[in-house]
């Protein structure tokens, strides 16, 4: 079942996985994807929309989603010397809640150049910052959360959580610059109030050697479940926060090494109560990952490159009140350009996809549902945060073209 125990592979199973490597399998010769029956299955894509060659989609011509937008924080005009990066969302008390890594950044190019530039981030002293809305669109005066960080150290934001009716707040702590390393602990911090002028106070390690990418989701069991990041890359789920908030057993999932290098992962519950992980592939292949969990989150299949397609960014996703399941994502494996949103019936399969914002690096989304509407946080060049709010309407009317859009190589990227 997981990587971690010895099996033989079925020849079946050896056959698709030379028919996958040897290039793009059209969506008719694929087996249905399944957390049983064909957890091996690359499906992810599909549609008369769809290339042969998932990586050939003119990405920029994809269908317009419809939206409002509103800045949140800008800092494009310090010149690379700010960081605004790590997005989150939640809709608490009446107002929505956005968090965000507020930090020092190192400028790369001059600094009436850094614009669209992303500068050097993660560095001692980041900081987690924190604004509220009554509509997604108008929002307060930016406000902090942890404080400032030990000497050497900064905090990551890592998204709200609502347990027990109280708005908590998770934050790393991480051995600038970068996460990797020891000293990584996640912590959590609460608003006991839900009133954000009366602030937030320390309410305790959750996790040591810990980093999540999302706030806990609830199991079918009952319990709490979240990814781990450890300091040194590897990947492991946290079970439980049920009896305390710092309670969790660690399930190892994936090191980070071999065909997959695995982060950033993201889950779901699919109809059948069994889970779905997709990862981001920093070993470049384009592609998300995908693996299943019929135990909720102690053992996983071991992770397949998928055919959806992906620019080795950050992605979120969720289960809509209707039961479809969206993924925003940038699917373009050349940039972070654009910010797109696919949806599926099923939550394995999308066979919808529809561009949301483009044009300039945008990336890191956290999309959440709310009152008929979507709402998007993403940055731009980590130097942003930025709301879309899209009307489920907008989400209904998407209409896909009847044959494949396909770029124009020999005309260059649309974009």
């Amino acid at each position: 079942m997981t990587r971690y125990a010895v099996q033989q592979i079925p020849m079946c199973l050896l056959a698709l996985f030379v028919a996958l490597w040897a290039g793009p399998a059209s969506a008719e010769t694929l087996p249905r994807p399944h957390p049983v029956e064909q957890p091996e299955s690359p499906l992810m894509l599909e549609g008369d929309w769809v290339p042969e060659d998932p990586h050939d989609i003119d990405f920029h011509a994809l269908p317009r989603i419809p939206s409002e937008h509103a800045v949140v924080s800008d800092v494009r005009d310090a010149g690379g010397t700010r960081v605004n990066q790590h997005n989150y969302l939640v809709h608490f008390n009446g107002r929505f809640w956005a968090m965000w890594s507020d930090g020092p950044g190192e400028a790369r190019v001059p600094p009436d150049e850094h614009r669209d530039v992303v500068p050097g981030h993660d560095r001692a002293d980041q900081r987690v910052s924190f604004a509220t809305s009554e509509d997604g669109l108008v929002w307060s005066d930016i406000g902090d959360v942890a404080g400032p960080p030990d000497e050497g150290f900064g905090w990551i934001a890592r998204g709200f959580w609502v347990r027990e009716g109280e708005l908590l707040a998770l934050v790393t702590r991480f051995n600038a610059p970068g996460y990797r390393g020891e000293g990584l602990q996640l912590h959590a911090f609460i608003c006991r109030t839900g009133i954000p002028e009366d602030g937030w106070e320390h309410l305790g390690l959750v996790y040591d050697n810990a980093m999540n990418n999302f706030p806990p989701k609830r199991l079918p069991t009952g319990e709490w479940m979240m990814s781990r990041r450890l300091h040194d890359r590897g990947v492991h789920y946290l079970v439980g926060g049920v009896e305390a908030f710092d309670q969790w057993q660690s399930y190892p999932v994936v090191d980070y090494e071999g065909e997959l290098l695995a982060e950033e992962p993201y889950w779901w519950i699919l109809p059948d109560g069994n889970l779905l992980a997709l990862y981001r592939d920093n070993r470049r292949s384009g592609y998300l990952f995908r693996a299943f969990s019929t135990d909720h989150g102690r053992a996983w299949t071991d992770p397949v490159r998928t055919d959806f397609p992906d620019a080795r960014s950050k992605f979120s996703g969720l289960r809509l009140s209707d039961g479809r399941y969206v993924l925003v994502s940038n699917p373009n494996p050349n940039a972070r350009n654009p910010m797109a949103l696919s949806i599926s019936d099923d939550g394995i399969v999308f066979i919808r996809m529809g561009y949301l914002v483009g044009s300039r690096h945008v990336d890191y989304p956290h999309v959440i549902e709310h009152d008929g509407h979507l709402y998007v946080a993403f940055a731009s060049a980590k130097q942003t945060v930025e709301v879309l709010k899209i009307a489920m309407t907008a989400i209904d009317a998407l209409e896909m073209p009847p044959e494949p859009l396909t770029i124009h190589r020999n005309n260059g990227d649309s974009g």
